[in-house]
């Protein structure tokens, strides 16, 4: 049974593609908006490069002692001039492999994450999570985040 203390966190690499895109749909709202297909299109791939490329963005997974993915995440760090002109981490995309869950890697992943964006000299770190997911939202309560603002979408 995969345990958070044998967890690595890594980049993601290009082979990694497939199963980040498994974990982003294994719900209604992930299904409804991820395009599972052997083989996966081509956008998904020409997304991942884009990533690698962007010193801002880091696309990060989680990986058990067998070297299996079991999470991923990623993090955004958007320079602004709110905040007197700090930047921000916004995290997305966090997600654990359902057979994994509830053993302490997302929180992993997490505290990653906000150390990190401390690091690379962050004012605050930010996440939306959707409105049903009320699970989410206790764990990332539960991890210090707060309730601060109302998420507002237009989709194309």
């Amino acid at each position: 049974m995969t345990q958070a203390s044998s967890i690595t966190i890594r980049r993601a690499r290009r082979e990694d593609v497939a199963t980040i895109v498994s974990m982003l749909a294994d719900d209604a709202l992930g299904r409804a908006r991820e395009r599972i297909e052997d083989p996966l299109p081509q956008g998904y791939y020409e997304a991942f490069e884009r990533v690698e490329r962007d010193p801002n963005l880091q696309l990060v997974v989680a990986v058990d002692g067998e070297g299996t993915v079991v999470g991923c995440l990623q993090l955004a760090v958007l320079a602004g001039i709110s905040s007197q002109g700090g930047c921000r981490g916004l995290l997305e995309d966090v997600r654990v492999a359902t057979h994994c869950r509830g053993r302490g890697i997302g929180e992993r992943l997490v505290q990653w994450a906000v150390a990190e964006a401390r690091e690379r000299g962050c004012m605050m770190v930010e996440l939306l999570t959707h409105h049903t997911r009320v699970d989410a939202q206790r764990f990332y309560e539960r991890l210090g985040f707060t309730r601060s603002h109302v998420g507002m979408t237009i989709r194309f």
